[in-house]
């Protein structure tokens, strides 16, 4: 078991529907998609965005370190504001929002659905 002062490593995945796209940021993923492709992509502390390629599907993954009895929902809570705010801040509109925890420092990975 890990002690409550241990960091907690995380893995978080935020799925979503693009919602209301201007013709400049639909123009954007077109232009950009094949760096955005499901195979480039990893779990970073900065994030990694991929897209379908009919630009109706999104996921956003990050690692991120926790500590404490919650930090899970912490997890959870810190992955969904970094996609807010990368969505924010690149324009895209987006719609159900849903994130997935997966735990990397436990004996056995465990999932998670807050």
């Amino acid at each position: 078991m890990n002690e409550p002062s241990s960091p907690r490593v995380f893995r978080v995945t935020v799925r979503g529907r693009f919602a209301d796209l201007t013709d400049e940021a639909r123009r954007y993923l077109v232009r950009e998609q094949a760096e955005h492709e499901i195979f480039k992509s990893a779990y970073t502390a900065e994030g990694t965005f991929t897209y379908d390629a009919r630009i109706e599907f999104f996921n956003l993954r990050y690692e991120i370190r926790a500590r404490g009895d919650q930090a899970t929902e912490g997890a959870a809570s810190a992955g969904l504001r970094e996609a807010e705010a990368f969505l924010t801040t690149m324009r895209f509109g987006f719609k159900a929002l849903k994130t997935e925890v997966v735990e990397m420092t436990a004996d056995r990975p465990t999932r998670a659905r807050p």
